[in-house]
This record gives C-alpha cells, structure tokens and sequence, in this order.
C-alpha cells in the first residue's frame, strides 16, 4: 500500500517455433511487462510482427471497433461480457454487425456534408429569388457576361451606372443587382459594381426560375434531413444494443493484436528468441509453472537497488522497473491524483493513501460548510447513476468528490455553518436555530485538552470553532501548524527515500537537514511569539537552524553536485523557499475565510430583505439575490479549494519526497474491464 509494487526481471529463451505460444500466455498471465529489445547485436535483431492472415484479419476488424467506439462512445453498465460469448460472436455474425453500425455512421456523415451543400445553395437562391430572372439567364452565355452582386446600395444602381446604363440591360432588388452586357463593357461594369460596394454572388448550375428551383431544393433537403435523422436514431439504438459487446470485443481483439505485434519487442535469432520482461514478485511462482514447459530457459530474479555503485557502473544504465500501484479498494480511487503528477519512481512511496486521508480533509478544512458538503455529496451520488459513471477514471472521480462532501460536512459541523448561516444561537437565526441547542451542549461539554492549547498558544478552546469571527486567530494557527506538520511528513518520507536509494549518510544531508531546519525554525519562532524572545536571539534552536542551514549547503555541494559555490548561493535561497511552502499555509485560513463572506453576503443581500416586510417584490427580489449568491458561492467552493487544496499538495507537500518520473507497469494485454474470464 505505501511502497510500489516489488518488481522481479524475468527472462525467457526458447525456440522460434515457441514465440506465439510464450507470448499468448504472457498475456493470459496478465502481469508482464515486456521490454523492447535495444542492444543490437550480430546475428540478433528485433522480431518481426505475425503477417498471418488471422494477425491481419484481427487488425483489420480491430481498426473498425476502434471508430465505431471513436464515434459511438458505448459505455458497459452492465458488467464484463463472458470470454465464451465474445468468442461466439467474432465466430458469428458480429463482422456483418459491425459494418451495419458503420454503415449507419456513413448514412449519417454523407448526410450532414449533403445538408451542407443544400443549405448553401438554398442561401444563394434566397438572395436571387428577389430578381425574379431564369437561372439560365442569370448565367450567362459564350456572347453575354452577366454580373450579379450584392450591395445594399442597389437602389443606386442605375445612378451609378450613368451612360453605362444604356449600354447593358440592369435589373434590381433590395440587396441585390444584375446586369447583362457585351464582353467588351465587362470591364467597365465591374468598375461600376465595385463602386457600388457589390459583393460578387456564384450562380448555381440549375435551371428554371430562383423560386422553383428553391422549391426542389427545399424539398430535398427535407427528404435528406429526415434520412439523418432517421440513421441518427438507428445508430443509437445500435450503440445501445451493441455498445457493451463492442467493448468486450475490442479488450479482446486488442489483446490478440499484441501478441500478433509483440515479437517486435523480442531478440530473435535463427532458432530462439529472448524475451526480456519484468514481472510483480508476488507472481513469481505463478509466472515460471506457466512459462517452463514451454521455454528452454526460464530466469526470474527480484530487482535490487543496489546504490553502493558509482556512477560508471555498468548497473547504473539498466532500466528501472516499471512502477504498478497496489491500493486497498478505499484509497485507490486517489491513484487518479497521484497519476496527474506521474507514476513515483520504482521503489518509493506511493503517496495514495496518504492523499486519501489529506487532501478532502483540507479540502473541508477550507470550504467548512455542512451545507455545501451535502449538496457535493448529494452532487457525487447523482453523478455515479450516470452511464459514463462505469469508466473507472469517472468513477475514481466521482468518489473524491463524495470524499470531499463528506469532509466538508465534518468540518461544517465543527464550524457550526451551513450554506452560510452560524447555526449556533450566536448566528443570525439566535435560539430559533434547530442546532442551537446541540450546540449549545458541545459548548458546555467539549474542550480541548489544556495541554494542548496552551502548547499550541490557542485561546479558544470549545465547539463549535467560529472561524471567521472569535476563533480567525486559532484558524490562522491552524493553518500553518498544518502547513509545518505536512511539510515535515513530507521530509520524513523524503529522508526514508533517498536512504533506500543511496543511503542513510545522503538521506540526512539531503533531507534530514529541512527535517533540522524546520522543526528549530519552527520552535525559534514559536519562542518570539510565546515568550519575549527576539527574533534574532542566539537561542539552541536557532544554533540548531544554522545547524540545519550548513548540513543543507553541504547536502546541495556534494550529493546534488552543485558545488561548493553552489551549495552557498542555493542553502539559504532554499532555506527562505520552505518559509515560503509553510506559509503557503496560510491559503487554507484565507481562501476559507473569503468562502464565509460571500455566503453570508447572500444572507445580508437576499435572506433578510425576503423577511424585511417590504411585501411581494421584495419577498421574490430577496429570493432570486438568496440562491443566486448561493449558487455562486457553491460553485466557488467546488472550484477555489479544489485548485488551493491540490497545490497544498503538488507542490508544496509532494515537492518533499515524490519525483513522478516512474514508468507505468502496462503488461502485455493490458488490464480487462469488459471481458470476463481472461487477465
């Protein structure tokens, strides 16, 4: 759960003849990871990819599933489709399936391009019909040129024109002017047009009058819009009936294309192949009863990190494993978070189940109404009954925002606010509050323990804790004990990284001296404020920051090659840059504090000029104020901590200890979803 997944290299050898076979069980076993072959040597080259008829007829029929899903999006509500049927189907009649849904989809697009074309057409005999003139004539002929044009002076067309006109033959209506002449006037008459501001229309090809031939193309066009529409509802009545088989079907012919395109990834020579892969550990056993009576040569041998090597170690060149994540069915939602920043390097914590526990709770932390959380909970809920609610990426989604309800609600109660009211007898609505007398009792009956808050210099001590008003001190507090506490796990899980990485010596000049420099910072400073303790005092703990500064320097000259210049420019640059992280903190009080404002805002604009006495008007004109400021603040409490919240933790936190550089474990054949009884 918090480590990857431990990783194992397993190599394979055996007789060309073998290759399809290996790799069909490689891909039944689901947990191979193959790695293409780069070292060319003499005699040993890459595989080739299966030019059978049946790879070609896989690939084939697998291009036509990937743009039906392209153009469908079929979503699997239903559950995966038995490994049995989808056999049955690639046997059966599915080909001829698919192509009606295509052919539908073709329906549809030659439908759309030809509703272009005529809806042209229809604009351009609108704008000719007011001339009232044959489309033969309007075209002209090998000894009369004609030029139409739209102008909004065409009312001064003949003006215009002045001798010219007697010349030519001019037709006119509002928009719209012609004019048939002689090719030797041509010249002259688009002189004459271009004065005119006239902008050059194209004749259609057609006979016949401009108000018949609209008519035939009305007509058309109807006839052409109903066969869209009629192909538009068949093709989704086919992607309803067909959507959850097509997916199955793609898992699996995808599946059977990599192993047809897999022997690309292989060292083949003459007679054998080498096949090169990593696989989980704990399917070790597993991998070698599958692959032994199959391969002459089966080898599977646990990764170490060894990090005593120097840097001209041949070791240092070969490529780490690839990194898989291994979450309990709770926290494995949030391995959606931690893949926005990339996978962590092989053999470093997964920080997963760590953002499951932080990340909503300082989400809730900072929005803190029991009001809103339920709304997003409520809003989690509906979104999970929707169809695309089955990808697992959605899905994963949808359970951080629930999680995110629910510590919004946590911490609204604490707060005692909901959609902007204090629900205690000290808000707006006093005794009449249906939680006042609950409160009420918390404030008698809970305490935090003395030890506690005078260590933690908190005056207020009691529940509910009204952030924005008697208790903003203890929130500001708050905020940046939360900072420093999450700042330093974030070192400690740093410092445990580079110590499995390159040892315990690296990991306390690299880590261990922020771990120093916070904690006595943080101590020295706890001391200004609590005693009379100048800032700048040679107290221990500020002997031990200085401490802390230098083993930095030292950390950033010689284990993270600055230098020794380096190391004194970067050490206490760096050492104002952490300030600056444990004070980024303070968004959690701020962003949380601006989030009560504008709620109370709808209370003070819209609730209380509803309940004014000023009759109807103001009853209505205070409702619409109420929940179109609620519905603002809702949608700013979804978007503000959100962003405020992941930067808590992708940069401040996460900057401490994760690097996102790992390789993602993809075993050939991928993961199934759809299909059932197969890896």
């Amino acid at each position: 759960m918090f480590d990857t997944v431990a990783m194992s290299r397993l190599t394979v050898a055996a007789p060309v003849g073998r290759m399809a076979d290996v790799l069909r069980t490689c891909t039944e076993l689901g947990c191979v990871h193959i790695e293409s072959y780069t070292n060319f040597e003499e005699g040993v080259n890459v595989g080739q990819a299966s030019a059978s008829d049946e790879a070609n007829h896989v690939s084939s029929l697998l291009a036509k599933v990937r743009a039906a899903i392209s153009a469908f999006k079929p979503v699997n509500t239903e559950g995966p489709v038995p490994l049995r049927r989808v056999k049955e189907l690639l046997e059966g009649s599915f080909s001829e399936e698919l192509q009606t849904g295509l052919d539908l989809l073709d329906t549809h697009r030659d439908s759309e391009a030809e509703l272009e074309v005529l809806d042209e057409q229809i604009h351009l005999l609108r704008r000719l019909a007011p001339l009232n003139m044959d489309l033969d004539l309007l075209a002209g002929s090998d000894r009369v040129e004609v030029y139409v044009s739209e102008t909004k002076k065409a009312s001064k067309a003949r003006s215009m024109f002045g001798s010219l006109a007697q010349k030519v033959e001019l037709a006119w209506a509002p928009g719209i002017v012609a004019v048939a002449c002689l090719p030797s006037e041509g010249a002259e008459v688009q002189m004459a047009m271009g004065e005119l501001g006239g902008k050059p229309v194209q004749i259609p090809t057609m006979s016949g009058s401009a108000d018949e031939a609209l008519k035939q193309l009305l007509a058309k066009r109807s006839e052409v819009e109903g066969t869209m529409f009629s192909a538009s509802e068949d093709a989704q009545r086919w992607a309803r009936n067909n959507g959850r088989n097509i997916l199955a079907i793609h898992e699996y012919l995808t599946k059977e294309d990599e192993i047809h395109t897999a022997p690309t990834q292989l060292a083949v020579s003459g007679q054998a192949f080498a096949l090169d892969a990593w696989v989980p550990s704990s399917k070790t056993n597993a991998v070698k009863s599958a692959l032994k009576d199959m391969a002459s040569h089966v080898e599977v041998e646990a990764f170490v990190n060894d990090h005593h090597h120097d840097d001209h170690d041949e070791h240092h060149h070969e490529p780490t494993p690839p990194v898989a994540l291994e979450n309990d069915a709770v926290s494995r939602p949030f391995e959606l978070m931690v893949g926005l920043v990339g996978r962590p390097t092989y053999g470093t914590f997964d920080p997963t189940f760590f953002l499951m526990l932080t990340f909503p709770m300082i989400y809730g932390l900072i929005l803190g109404d029991f009001g809103y959380g339920f709304i997003i909970f409520l809003l989690g809920l509906w979104l999970g009954t929707k169809s695309f609610a089955a990808d697992p990426v959605a899905k994963n989604g949808i359970t951080i925002l629930k999680w995110m309800g629910v510590w919004c609600m946590i911490w609204g109660f604490l707060f005692a606010e909901g959609f902007g009211f204090v629900w205690d007898n000290t808000g707006q609505m006093g005794d009449a509050s249906p939680l006042a007398g609950i409160y009420a009792w918390t404030y008698d009956n809970i305490t935090f323990p003395a030890f506690i808050t005078d260590t933690l210099n908190m005056s207020y001590t009691k529940i509910p804790f009204h952030r924005a008003t008697s208790s903003l001190n203890e929130y500001v507090l708050l905020s940046v004990y939360l900072g420093v506490a999450h700042l330093m796990f974030g070192f400690i899980l740093g410092f445990i990284n580079v110590a499995r990485a390159h040892g315990i010596v690296a990991a306390f000049f690299e880590k261990g001296s922020w771990i120093i420099i916070l904690a006595a910072g943080t101590l020295h400073i706890y001391g200004f404020l609590t005693t009379d303790q100048g800032v700048f005092d040679a107290t221990p703990y500020a002997i031990a920051t200085l401490v802390g500064v230098v083993c930095l320097i030292i950390g950033l000259a010689v284990f993270e090659k600055f230098g020794l210049a380096g190391g004194l420019i970067m050490g206490p640059i760096e050492t104002f840059g952490l300030l600056a992280n444990t004070l980024s903190y303070l968004r959690v009080m701020g962003v949380g504090v601006a989030g009560v404002k504008i709620a109370e805002v709808s209370i003070t604009m819209g609730w209380d000029l509803m309940w004014s006495g000023g009759g109807v008007v103001s009853i209505v004109l205070g409702l619409v104020l109420f929940l179109f400021i609620q519905a603002f603040a809702l949608a700013l409490g979804l978007l503000s901590p959100s962003i405020h919240a992941a930067r808590l933790h992708f940069v401040e936190w996460m900057g401490k200890f994760y690097d996102g550089s790992g390789r993602v474990f993809t075993p050939i054949g991928g993961r199934t979803l759809h299909t059932e009884g197969q890896s």
